[in-house]
């Protein structure tokens, strides 16, 4: 037999047969789907890589809206959105206009599937858009400041570095407040946002403490520290926070619940303290680890 032979045994291949066209058929819609299936989980990937504190926004949906022209006159309206879904390979003027607001806000845009945007809508008519508003208004880093100049203080803020439990956020804002910090600081990526579970969990404390959303943490430490602040984070392989200064203008970096605070940001801070722990787990909850520094910064400032 030749190379290239289109006959098996005694039988030719007839590739328009009905037969052969079925497992042709057949073989070809196995093969597109799985190729569907793959652009599918690469996709989905992709759109999980933002940030997993989405699974807990999403259960927010006091803060949530719907729909081309609802999302427009929000912005219009001078709403703070926090976070903007459009659904990919979608056009239309109104969008457009969303768009732009979006920009023009500095409001963070993920571009997803319709299948995820399905999946996310409780009304099943989102035209392509979900906006994610934000329950309380954000202040700003100068706010903060000023706070602290018109109490006549040395200035105590917390900064945090990825935290994505709404829970801790609010629990970490009602210590700022009980400490007596100036105000939160928290980056607009990959971060809880002011959520109505946030704010419910702060426990009232955003009332009385401001809360600012920046673009570069690290950025805005080096502007602070033009200001005078100095920062410490807490880490296992730190000193003991006893025997750190922490009197003074001082910034509070709290890390993400898993990861704890960033390689960079850590090489930022002027100190590194460490919690004393005594117990067979070798970690605290990002927002108790929170409290025991600031209430160690507190004593001190005392």
């Amino acid at each position: 037999m030749s190379k290239g032979s289109r006959y098996t045994g005694e039988r030719r291949y007839n590739k328009y047969s009905r037969e052969n066209y079925k497992d042709n058929r057949d073989n070809r819609d196995n093969r597109d789907s799985r190729d569907n299936r793959d652009n599918r989980d690469n996709r989905d990937n992709r759109d999980n890589r933002d940030s997993s504190y989405d699974k807990n926004i999403k259960k927010d949906r006091e803060g949530w809206l719907e729909g081309r022209n609802s999302v427009l006159e929000a912005y219009r309206a001078g709403r703070t959105v926090d976070k903007l879904y459009i659904q990919e390979n979608i056009e239309g003027a109104t969008l457009s206009a969303v768009i732009k607001e979006a920009k023009k806000n500095n409001t963070v845009i993920n571009y997803v599937s319709g299948d995820r945007m399905d999946s996310m809508s409780e009304t099943g008519r989102h035209q392509g858009v979900i906006a994610v508003c934000a329950a309380f208004e954000y202040s700003s880093v100068e706010d903060i400041l000023n706070k602290a100049k018109e109490k006549n203080e040395d200035p105590f803020v917390f900064i945090l570095d990825g935290i994505e439990d709404p829970h801790n956020l609010g629990a970490i804002i009602r210590t700022a407040n009980l400490v007596g910090a100036h105000g939160v600081i928290i980056p607009k990526h990959r971060q809880a946002l002011l959520t109505p579970t946030v704010v419910r969990a702060s426990a009232g404390a955003v009332n009385y403490t401001p809360v600012a959303k920046v673009t570069n943490i690290n950025r805005t430490i080096e502007d602070l520290k033009k200001e005078g602040l100095w920062f410490v984070c807490a880490d296992m392989d730190g000193e003991l926070m006893y025997n750190v200064n922490l009197k003074g203008p001082i910034g509070l970096i709290v890390g993400n619940e898993g990861k704890g605070v960033s390689p960079l940001v850590k090489k930022n801070c002027d100190y590194v303290a460490s919690i004393p722990m005594k117990g067979d787990i070798d970690s605290l909850n990002a927002s108790v680890a929170a409290s025991v520094m600031a209430y160690e910064i507190l004593r001190q400032r005392m």
